[in-house]
């Protein structure tokens, strides 16, 4: 198996919603995504997949080695060779993949966060970022793209931890900022076991009026000259969207099921909003 082929497997494996946004890309920029996209697999993975935070640590290690053998032209994982090539076709410093890193290890050392701006950091490091490599690799001709990443790797995030909070719960996480759970009265204990409330409802509110705030800060900020070649996030923010949606529409019942979309819904998504984006 070829590290391209690695890539795609892994990619196509993890069920996400990127993927249907790679789809219509031109087969270069395709095969780059998807390397960086499974090396976002791979280091997420390594946290949420290892019980033991100290062997987790250590294979964090490993990869920011990776990143560096990548600089270097000396990777040894095929995530690592195909993303050596689509480095050098297009620009993505070391410096952002290690941040990502940063952002995933940061899973490790901390389960709860005071404000959101102690959030935003996290979300930054694990989104925006993201966010950034994958506008380099789509393409653009206006540096204000920038600001719509940035932007709409922060709304992704938000809708991440919205989605799955209760998921996040079972593993002992909870993102939502210990002030807004005391602004709306949810003890914590409450989402750790799962128990709904209208105030529970009154936050998860909340949050996603933030999150559709970030998206429509981002893509007010698009370009008009790249909206074409950023095709790739349009989707993606169609697709999530759409599941801030059908969330509302359970009347914000996250903490006993993971709400998500088919993939024959996120493919029609997709395809619609290639074509008429």
């Amino acid at each position: 198996m070829s590290p391209d082929q690695y890539c795609q497997e892994r990619t196509a494996q993890s069920g996400s919603s990127f993927y249907y946004s790679f789809l219509f890309l031109p087969p270069e920029r395709r095969r780059a995504i998807m390397a960086f996209y499974a090396f976002c697999r791979e280091v997420d993975d390594v946290v949420d997949e290892t019980s033991d935070s100290a062997i987790a640590a250590a294979k964090l290690t490993w990869w920011r080695q990776e990143v560096v053998r990548i600089a270097d032209g000396q990777p040894e994982h095929p995530v690592g060779l195909a993303l050596q090539a689509a480095g050098r076709q297009f620009n993505i410093p070391k410096e952002w993949l290690l941040e990502i890193i940063d952002g995933m290890e940061m899973d490790l050392t901390q389960s709860r966060y005071l404000d959101f701006k102690g959030l935003q950091l996290y979300c930054y490091r694990v989104a925006s970022v993201v966010g950034l490599v994958a506008a380099e690799i789509f393409g653009y001709q206006d540096r204000q793209t920038q600001k719509y990443a940035h932007d709409l790797g922060i709304a992704f995030q938000l809708t991440n931890i919205i989605r799955d909070i209760g998921e996040d719960a079972r593993r002992g996480r909870i993102y939502i900022p210990v002030e807004e759970l005391k602004q709306f009265n949810v003890p914590a204990a409450d989402i750790l076991n799962a128990r709904y409330s209208d105030n529970f409802t009154a936050l998860m509110r909340f949050q996603v009026e933030r999150a559709e705030h970030y998206y429509a800060q981002a893509l007010a900020q698009l370009p008009a000259a790249d909206r074409k070649a950023q095709r790739p996030g349009l989707i993606m923010a169609a697709i999530y969207r759409t599941v801030l949606d059908e969330i509302r529409r359970e009347d914000f019942r996250v903490l006993h099921q993971r709400i998500s979309l088919t993939p024959l819904r996120k493919i029609w998504i997709a395809w619609k909003t290639w074509v008429f984006a």
